[in-house]
């Protein structure tokens, strides 16, 4: 094709293509987050047809256009065709509502079609349309194999980001094609959007046959299973949460970085992780015992509940933060059979509150230096910053005290040959708490005080002062 040819109509997709995303899944997240009666609507809306699924899901799943992932290569080929003289559409099987919203905020088309909630323009519909639409001619530009109807109709087949066996498919048609790659075929953001960094967490099951000086292989073996278990549960609810929280991360000028939120992983690639996690974790709870599966649900609809609506509302969404990291501890007695003391669970739902007021606390800090009055996606308000510190700070002090407490026990003379020792425990975690929380009032704090502190060469150091004590305490 030379310079002087009239360039056909550039017909561009949107999701896959213009969007690193899918506007169907985007919708219905967005809706879940505000409705959890979602999914029953939406097979209700199924059932009429896929054009109505997607109008109801827009009207609902309402989205902000501008946050959302654009691929700039895409872009910038749709601005280079029109600066040749050419004209370009976006024709898209999502809703026309939000293409027409697309079509409004980025400037680079000259016209705009969509599904009405009637019809459904995708594959032979697409390409049905476009041949009586463009009746000079078209190029398309695509992602997928519902494509490959409307590129056999098409002068010129664009493909972006397909498979070799796609591209094999489009290069056989009758037509002019060009391979669009534009990001790299790689497991890492895969491997990111399952935080294997905060499985860190999930050590905690291990905590009750420390804490009870048993370390037979069957003792252990049960514990490594419960910790496997809860890393793939706790790794779905991590992705569920993301989908949840696609907007507010795209709003957070760290969080916007996040595989999903990027686009860096297609939606529906999350929905499919997200079940293919919980129901692994699931499996390997229920090959323990009944009471560890029992502990994996309540874990996993807690923290279900938390992303949904619990995570907005003020006092009690550290309350359950607390109580998610309890839980762990308590599994991972369900899985030992060992029976837990009473004080370490008050010590550990003082410890973790304190530690999820922390959370709380660097993410309000956070906004103020943002400028912003509200944390996004929660309840609270910067004004609150000095009652969350507060907290943070008595509550951590307590679990201190709870240790102080114990340690004069019966229970301590029975375990341990020097409890002295377990005094610098309480004089090392006084000292590192008070640290983490000038730490996070100064805003040098990581969104999660876990990772700050596994990443923290003072907290490393602390944590092997901990060990030494607890080793000498119990041996020497």
């Amino acid at each position: 094709m030379t310079s002087e040819t009239p360039l056909p109509v550039l017909v561009v997709d949107l999701d896959g293509t213009l969007l690193r995303s899918d506007i169907l899944f985007e919708t219905f997240w967005s809706a879940l987050g505000r409705n959890w009666r979602t999914p029953i609507q939406a097979v209700g809306a199924l059932m009429q047809s896929k054009a109505k699924l997607k109008r109801d899901l827009a009207q609902s799943g309402p989205l902000d256009v501008a946050t959302l992932p654009y691929d700039p290569e895409v872009i910038s080929y749709v601005k280079n065709w029109r600066n040749r003289g050419g004209r370009t559409a976006l024709v898209t099987a999502s809703d026309e509502r939000i293409a027409n919203g697309i079509f409004d905020h980025l400037g680079i088309f000259d016209e705009v079609y969509g599904s009405d909630g009637v019809r459904n323009l995708k594959g032979p519909a697409k390409a049905s349309f476009l041949k009586d639409h463009f009746e000079g001619g078209f190029a398309y530009m695509g992602d997928a194999h519902a494509d490959i109807p409307v590129w056999s109709q098409a002068e010129r087949a664009i493909t972006v980001n397909t498979s070799a066996s796609l591209r094999s498919t489009v290069d056989s048609l009758d037509a002019q094609v060009d391979h669009l790659q534009t990001r790299p075929n790689s497991i890492k953001p895969y491997i990111k959007a399952m935080r294997p960094h905060q499985w860190l967490k999930n050590i905690l099951v291990f905590l009750p046959m420390l804490a009870a000086h048993q370390y037979d292989w069957g003792t252990f073996l049960a514990a490594l299973m419960a910790f496997i278990s809860f890393s793939m549960v706790a790794s779905s609810a991590y992705v569920t949460n993301d989908l949840l929280d696609l907007a507010a991360d795209r709003a957070h000028p760290r969080k916007c970085k996040r595989p999903f939120a990027s686009g860096a992983i297609p939606i529906a690639h999350g929905t499919w992780m997200a079940m293919g996690m919980l129901a692994l974790g699931v499996i390997i709870a229920a090959s323990v015992n009944l009471a560890l599966l029992g502990a994996m649900i309540f874990y996993y609809v807690a923290t279900t509940a938390y992303s949904l609506n619990i995570k907005r509302r003020i006092v009690i969404d550290i309350i359950v933060l607390a109580g998610l990291y309890t839980t762990r501890i308590i599994a991972g007695g369900y899985a030992t059979e060992i029976p837990l003391s009473v004080w370490l669970l008050a010590f550990s739902v003082f410890f973790f509150l304190s530690l999820a007021s922390v959370k709380r606390q660097a993410e309000l800090i956070d906004t103020a230096k943002r400028g912003a009055m509200e944390a996004a996606g929660r309840g609270y308000q910067v004004d609150d910053l000095p009652l969350i510190s507060q907290v943070a700070i008595s509550s951590g002090y307590v679990s201190v005290l709870v240790m102080a407490l114990y340690i004069n026990s019966p229970t301590v003379v029975e375990l341990y040959r020097s409890p002295t020792a377990l005094w610098v425990v309480c004089l090392i975690l006084l000292y590192w708490l008070t640290r983490i929380i000038m730490i996070t009032h100064r805003g040098h704090m990581h969104d999660d005080p876990v990772v700050f502190a596994a990443k923290d060469r003072t907290s490393q150091l602390c944590f092997l002062g901990i060990l030494f004590c607890a080793i000498w305490g119990a041996l020497l």
